[in-house]
C-alpha cells in the first residue's frame, strides 16, 4: 500500500514506498519513449499545421512557449507548448492576478486577454500541449501524472501540496479528465494524490483513452 495514514480529508503517501516500485517506472518510462515517439511521428501534419497557424496570427513572436517547471523531487525543466498568448504574457500577468477564478497555487481567468486568436482554439482542444511530448521523450515527464508546476506555485505550498513531486509530472491525469479548469487546487491535489496512489498500468493506460475523448470533446480547457 502506498497510503500510510489518513487524517480527516487528508492524504499521506509513503515516499519510500513510491520510489521502490522499480518495474513499474522502468516499464511505464519504456511506454513512454516509444508512444510519444510514435506520436510525434503520426502528428507531424498537425504540428506543423498549427505552427504554420501561429506565424500567421503573430509572424513577430516564436512557435513554441519555454516556460519553467518543477518536476519529480523538485527538478526544474523548461516545458514546451505551442505558444497560445501574446509574446508580452508574463509582463501583464501582473495586471491580471486579481482576475484569478481558481483558488490556490494556481492562475487562471476564463476569458484571458492574453489568449491569441489560434491560441483560444488550440487551448480548447489542448493542442498548445502536444509539444510536452519532446519533454516526454527528454525524461522530464511522463505521458500521466500530475500537472507539473511552476515555481511561483510552489512557494504557496504546503508539505501536504508537495506530495504531488513524489512522481514525475504528466501531460495529462486526473485532473485533466475530471474537469480541468473547472476544478479548484485543493481538489487537483486530491485528484493527484489519489492517481500516485491508483497509478498502474492499466490505470494509465485508462486515463490516456479518457483524454483522446476529452481532446475531442473539451471538459473545461480554456
Amino acid at each position: 500500500m502506498l497510503r500510510y495514514g489518513i487524517h480527516e480529508d487528508q492524504t499521506v503517501l509513503n515516499q519510500a514506498a513510491i520510489d521502490r516500485r522499480y518495474i513499474y517506472r522502468t516499464i511505464k518510462r519504456l511506454s513512454d519513449v516509444t508512444l510519444s515517439a510514435a506520436g510525434l511521428i503520426l502528428l507531424s501534419p498537425v504540428l506543423a499545421g498549427v505552427a504554420i497557424a501561429i506565424k500567421i496570427d503573430d509572424k513577430k513572436g516564436p512557435v513554441f512557449y519555454q516556460q519553467e517547471r518543477i518536476g519529480r523531487h523538485g527538478k526544474h525543466f523548461m516545458m514546451f507548448k505551442f505558444r497560445s498568448m501574446c509574446v508580452d504574457a508574463e509582463e501583464k500577468l501582473k495586471e491580471l492576478k486579481k482576475y484569478n477564478e481558481v483558488d490556490g497555487a494556481m492562475f487562471k481567468i476564463k476569458h484571458d486577454p492574453r489568449v491569441t486568436k489560434v491560441g483560444h482554439f488550440i487551448r480548447h482542444y489542448s493542442i498548445d500541449e502536444l509539444p510536452q511530448l519532446f519533454n516526454v521523450l527528454a525524461g522530464d515527464m511522463s505521458l500521466v501524472g500530475p500537472r507539473p508546476p511552476l515555481p511561483r506555485e510552489i512557494k504557496q505550498y504546503t508539505d501536504y501540496d508537495k506530495q504531488r513531486l513524489y512522481v514525475i509530472p504528466g501531460c495529462t491525469g486526473l485532473w485533466q479528465i475530471s474537469g480541468r479548469n473547472d476544478v479548484g487546487f485543493r481538489e487537483m491535489v486530491e485528484l493527484d494524490l489519489q492517481y500516485i496512489q491508483k497509478s498502474g498500468f492499466l490505470y494509465d493506460l485508462g486515463i490516456m483513452f479518457k483524454t483522446i475523448k476529452i481532446m475531442v470533446f473539451p471538459n473545461g480547457a480554456y
